[in-house]
């Protein structure tokens, strides 16, 4: 026997949304897929509260630091990255989430789900043209960044341990390995 699985499109999961049938549950929309996320635990929940927090001072006011809210992608995806760092609209994130063109890079904390942030986020997230997306890697304590998307793929991926970094977008901003990894 073969299994079907029914895909929903962004506007039949956002009525979903709307209706309340998922306010019990934590799930993102995935490649048409609702996948349910999987539970923070300490340390998730710490170091990306940290981060944010550190990101938020780095960074002030040339970008917005979106904390586990989602971002809409035209793949059928609406995933909640940890940290996504976007453009500062003002009251337009009232009428929608932050699309590809508003997003400078997202974050990832992982532990849990590495597999899933390092293998089906990350080219959902290149799929649709977002310039970098970094995943830190909360068993080995690592920042796995990736950049350059092409054809649904990241042609750059590096691992970091310490240091510092430049985002793409802000490339005169020195962001702390360390603190990134809350050593």
């Amino acid at each position: 026997m073969t299994l079907t699985t029914a895909k929903w499109t962004l506007e039949e999961y956002h009525r979903l949304v709307e209706i309340g049938i998922l306010d019990e549950r934590r799930v993102e929309l995935l490649k048409g897929d609702i996948v349910e996320m999987a539970a923070e635990g300490e340390p998730h929940a710490y170091s990306s509260d940290e981060a944010g927090e550190y990101l938020i001072g780095l960074l002030s006011d040339q970008a917005k630091v979106r904390q586990n809210h989602p971002v809409t992608l035209p793949n059928h995806s609406e995933p909640q990255p940890d940290l996504a760092i976007v453009r500062r609209l003002g009251r337009e994130y009232r009428s929608h989430h932050p699309y590809p063109e508003n997003i400078f890079w997202l974050i990832e904390y992982a532990n849990s789900s590495l597999d899933k942030d390092l293998n089906v986020k990350s080219k959902i997230y290149a799929e649709v043209g977002i310039s970098e997306y970094w995943v830190i890697n909360l068993k080995s304590m690592e920042l796995v960044v990736f950049r350059a998307p092409q054809n649904g793929d990241y042609t750059s991926k590096i691992i970091l341990t310490s240091g510092i970094i430049h985002p793409l977008a802000f490339p005169d901003i020195d962001v702390s390995i360390d603190l990134i990894l809350n050593r």
